[in-house]
């Protein structure tokens, strides 16, 4: 266990969002980078099973991502601390949006969006000392019609990129939304609470 206030953790994630998020809760970390070279294929197939569930789909990515930082660690040999890693999908109709290949794949999303609702999947996953412990948030969001004016003015902003589902809660795209049921962290890639749970679980305090 860890029990000393300065401990920190290693991040499987680029996003500035997830960042931001751990240092709402005084989480302090480094970005354990699963890339060293654009040359190298990918480290975590993020390509969906016949038959999977999208719950499903996003624990076994989470699942994967963290194994594969945990093991990238262990091959470096920096300070063994606790590994974090998360996953994002927003569903619709049992269908996985993931992030937008291109401005069409944007603009096809942002419609089939519009006027429904939909759930925001978020897994995140802790591995230390050769456990992996993993927790979902599930959140059901609302989107108002949008106009095909409004989504191609918010594509244009590049808001959409990145993001799964083509759009940000923190962003612009919050104007689209009526409610959300769940956590607002989780939309928006980390759900705290969750995070908190684990975190406190192997020892690290959140205050």
């Amino acid at each position: 266990m860890i029990t000393t206030a300065g401990s920190y953790i290693y991040l499987v994630s680029r996003s500035a969002r997830r960042r931001d998020l751990l240092k709402q809760i005084g989480i302090r970390h480094t970005i354990l980078l699963m890339r060293e070279t654009l040359s190298r294929p990918v480290d975590v197939d993020e390509t969906p099973v016949p038959e999977e569930s999208p719950a499903d789909y996003v624990y076994r990515i989470t699942h994967t991502k963290a194994e594969a930082g945990w093991l990238r660690l262990k091959q470096r040999r920096p300070p063994v601390l606790p590994v974090l890693a998360a996953d994002t999908i927003v569903v619709l109709d049992g269908r996985i949006l993931g992030k937008p290949k291109d401005t069409g794949h944007a603009e096809e999303m942002l419609r089939a969006l519009s006027g429904q609702e939909h759930q925001v999947h978020t897994a995140v996953g802790l591995a230390f000392q050769g456990q992996i412990r993993l927790r979902l948030s599930t959140t059901i969001v609302r989107f108002r019609d949008i106009s095909p004016h409004e989504i191609r003015a918010y594509i244009a902003s590049n808001e959409p990129y990145d993001k799964a589902g083509a759009y940000a809660i923190q962003g612009k795209a919050a104007a689209f939304i009526i409610n959300i049921s769940g956590s607002y962290s989780g939309v928006v890639g980390l759900p705290l609470f969750e995070t908190s749970q684990l975190l406190e679980e192997t020892g690290i305090p959140i205050f």
